[in-house]
């Protein structure tokens, strides 16, 4: 992560970095426009996404019928490669459906994105939307960007850490455990963003109607295959790296980073992150062309060169904790 070696250890951070400007996506994004309008012709949908996404649940549902007799090493090895890896790629299947890329209306975004959940086992992709459309329009706003651990989450993770070991151990556990705070910290924050409606009640009715179905013909260790697979693609996991990459303040201050690497292969491009905050209406596919049509706003930019890498930086070194985000504290009009 970043350009060069650090000269020296720096302290553990025991707050937040705060900034008070403009984020820097809005900024970039009308310097790039400037300077290259033709960007706005990679607006729109990708048709590929669907189809993926049902390669990818037909995967699943053949592993998960498969595994069922098989002896405990070889089904956990099945579950955190192949499982973790096809659910978490369904997480950002679900990501690109929220920006409503990958069909025309948002009714079709909204119904391949609950195929998508499926295999998740738990219903999210509709109430996934608003919260990440308020991480996108307001980044690092306090209170309202629940991608930001809350104070309480930093203080007792690093604030009360007696020492490094310690500290790593609490680390090493909250970024084990990771995915429970990103499911539940939304809902604890903002728990009325998202009101009760038909679409939310589909998405359950769909999600659990699959579990049965996975349930009644396959069996209860199928079912606990998917289960498994998406705390496995939520916790310490290849992929999963890019929750720390893209938002954790490794140089200096700068608070998203884009990763150029092979594992966007098995993630709709999410590592493309500058590029993907900058114009959120560029599909996956497309975002690459992005580095390439204005390489002059990003070849500069810090990067992480591996996501395995971050979550092992993270987890060892004292100087990271989730204080290491930058917030911007709230307009008393939000």
């Amino acid at each position: 992560m970043g350009k060069g070696a650090r000269a020296q250890p720096l302290e553990r951070p025991w707050d937040f970095v705060y900034r008070t400007q403009e984020e820097p996506h809005a900024i970039r994004r009308r310097a790039i426009l400037k300077v290259h309008p033709e960007i706005q012709k990679l607006f729109g949908y990708e048709p590929l996404t669907k189809y993926l996404v049902v390669l990818t649940v037909a995967l699943q549902v053949w592993v998960a019928s498969q595994v069922t007799e098989w002896r405990w090493p070889y089904y956990l090895a099945a579950t955190y490669i192949i499982g973790a890896t096809a659910n978490h790629s369904l997480f950002l299947a679900i990501h690109e459906l929220a920006h409503g890329l990958g069909a025309t209306s948002w009714a079709e975004n909204r119904l391949i994105a609950m195929v998508a959940n499926c295999p998740i086992t738990i219903a999210y992709a509709v109430t996934f939307k608003p919260y990440h459309m308020a991480h996108h329009a307001q980044q690092g706003t306090d209170g309202i960007d629940t991608d930001i651990p809350t104070y309480l989450e930093a203080w007792l993770i690093s604030g009360t850490a007696s020492c490094y070991v310690d500290h790593t151990f609490r680390k090493f556990i909250f970024m084990f455990c990771q995915i429970f705070g990103y499911a539940l910290r939304p809902m604890i924050v903002k728990p009325d963003l998202v009101p009760f409606d038909r679409w939310i009640l589909l998405n359950w009715v769909v999600v659990l109607g699959f579990d049965a179905a996975i349930l009644a013909c396959f069996g209860r260790s199928a079912l606990l295959y998917l289960l498994l697979s998406t705390f496995f693609a939520g916790s310490i996991h290849p992929t999963a790296g890019h929750f720390i990459a893209e938002h954790y303040v490794f140089e200096g201050t700068c608070e998203t980073y884009s990763y150029y690497g092979p594992l966007n292969a098995l993630a709709y491009n999410v590592g493309y992150h500058n590029e993907h905050h900058d114009f959120p209406s560029v599909p996956w596919s497309r975002l690459p062309l992005v580095t390439q049509i204005a390489p002059e706003f990003y070849s500069d930019l810090p990067q992480c060169y591996s996501w395995p890498g971050t979550v092992l930086r993270y987890i060892f070194d004292d100087a990271i904790s989730p204080f290491s985000r930058v917030k911007k504290k709230r307009d008393k009009e939000d």
